[in-house]
């Protein structure tokens, strides 16, 4: 993340979630983070494709480094383990105020609601600090599991995208999905 940005925006403590945090990336995650990551590789496959070695990490570092980026690594408490990763990309303000957001969790927190948590923090730093009023999250049609996760954190469905991204050396149709800070604002009343 760039430091400049989380300076001025510092991340929020969850309110509902004290079992992680969120916290930028830094030159020391790299082994952890590449060893998290091959060990995951299979189940990333092929919805994302995460840093494997040092340079595709320095080269993650850098972009996370941009005005217009907010890369977030989701941490455990009270053990620190490195579990995930969420990017908030592409942020944009005047009357957009919006971002896309992707994300990633290994595979052996995988199923455990790390993943719900880390969003949903990450949706608090979106819609607190960063004043965003929109976040979109764009999930290949065949990533069932993504697709249920925004769901039930309440994103709607607002369309389809042919041949959308290239990732893993294809053009892959994604489906669409949006919070709204109003939307956000109601769910998390909800829940607490």
């Amino acid at each position: 993340m760039n430091a400049d940005l989380h300076s001025l925006h510092p991340l929020p403590e969850r309110r509902n979630d004290a079992r992680i945090y969120l916290r930028p990336p830094a030159p020391d995650d790299a082994a952890t983070l590449i060893a998290l990551n091959r060990q995951s590789i299979e189940h990333y496959q092929p919805w994302v494709n995460p840093p494997l070695d040092e340079a595709q990490f320095a080269g993650y570092l850098e972009r996370s480094a941009r005005a217009d980026t907010a890369a977030l690594l989701i941490c455990r408490n009270p053990d620190n383990a490195l579990l995930g990763v969420i990017n908030l990309s592409q942020i944009f303000y005047g009357p957009l105020q919006s971002a896309y957001m992707g994300y990633y969790i290994g595979l052996p927190y995988a199923g455990q609601g790390y993943a719900s948590a880390g969003i949903a923090a990450a949706l608090d730093y979106a819609f607190g600090p960063l004043k965003l009023h929109r976040v979109e999250a764009n999930i290949q049609p065949e990533n069932r599991a993504s697709i249920k996760l925004v769901a039930r954190l309440g994103f709607t469905r607002e369309g389809f995208s042919r041949r959308y991204l290239f990732i893993g050396g294809e053009w892959r149709d994604h489906e669409r999905y949006a919070m709204l800070s109003e939307d956000w604002a109601e769910i998390s009343r909800a829940t607490t």
